[in-house]
């Protein structure tokens, strides 16, 4: 199945997403019982994402020219976490058992959010000729449905293609969990992982850090939109970086470790390490962000 999932991205923009998994009670009680068994239908991970990889494959060669998703079939990954322990047990004890993380993933929204930034955006014109209006007005339709029917909701996922967005690497250190997905000697992606009290602990140090240090840095309202986002999830959530593809061509990735640095240095006033952190990361993404204008 991984290798299938390598093949079929292959040719594709290299595309990054950022998750948050919540724990099922962290969910409206009527959508409970749907979340839980959508993930007891997902057979391993890897299904999943071949799944998704198919299923949007088959939205671009649909006929009737509607590009966007249904919801028909909307999936859920699924993690666990570890279960704190009781109270008078230790951290060590062996019968606690794990707590299953829902993260939905919620395409209708998502490609709702994503039609109106390219609408938004430099190539604004091009889209309205890809996307007919006709489409994008029976996108809505889905959209207020789903808001009327689940009323106010989070989007539990981030993408981004050609890159990963600096702000992302805040909410990592080094020792933090890593999965490596590899399949015939490449490696499909990795996942790294942060309890989500964690992730906003280091966000808010970023964005406290910059905010004093340099204030006009683009990549403070990154980190201030991005500690929004997570301020609104469960505090017993997990947040989830996968690579995606780019691992590949980027792993072993010392990304958190010179954002971290970086920052740092900043606060310390050391504008010659501020300044070797960040051509250190644009040594390592620049090309992969150029590649979005190759021929």
């Amino acid at each position: 199945m991984t290798g299938n999932l390598y093949r079929g991205q292959a040719g594709l923009p290299f595309s990054s997403t950022l998750r948050v998994y919540e724990p099922l009670d962290a969910f409206p009680e009527e959508q409970r019982a749907a979340i839980q068994a959508a993930g007891a239908r997902s057979a391993s991970r890897a299904a999943v994402e071949n799944a998704e990889l198919l299923a949007s494959l088959g939205r671009i060669t649909r006929s009737g020219g509607d590009p966007f998703p249904t919801g028909r079939t909307d999936l859920v990954r699924v993690t666990t976490a570890p279960a704190a322990p009781a109270a008078g047990t230790s951290d060590d004890d062996a019968d606690a058992d794990p707590v299953l993380l829902y993260c939905p993933s919620q395409l209708v929204l998502r490609a709702g959010l994503a039609a109106n930034a390219l609408m938004e955006g430099i190539h604004g014109p091009l889209a309205e000729l890809l996307i007919p209006e006709e489409q994008r007005d029976k996108h809505q339709e889905r959209i207020d449905q789903v808001k009327a029917r689940d009323g106010s909701i989070r989007v539990h996922t981030r993408a981004s293609t050609w890159g990963i967005p600096f702000s992302w690497f805040s909410l990592f250190m080094e020792a933090d969990h890593k999965d490596v997905v590899e399949a015939a000697g490449r490696i499909l992606t990795v996942r790294v992982w942060a309890p989500i009290t964690e992730a906003l602990e280091r966000a808010r140090y970023a964005v406290a850090n910059l905010a004093l240090a340099a204030p006009d840095l683009d990549m403070l309202d990154d980190l201030a939109q991005l500690t929004e986002w997570l301020e609104t999830f469960h505090v017993e959530s997990m947040v989830e970086l996968d690579y995606g593809a780019v691992a590949d061509k980027v792993y072993p990735d010392e990304s958190p470790m010179d954002i971290r640095l970086g920052i740092e240095c900043l606060a310390e006033g050391d504008m010659t390490g501020a300044a070797a952190a960040y051509r250190r990361l644009a040594s390592r993404w620049i090309p992969i962000r150029q590649l979005a204008r190759a021929s």
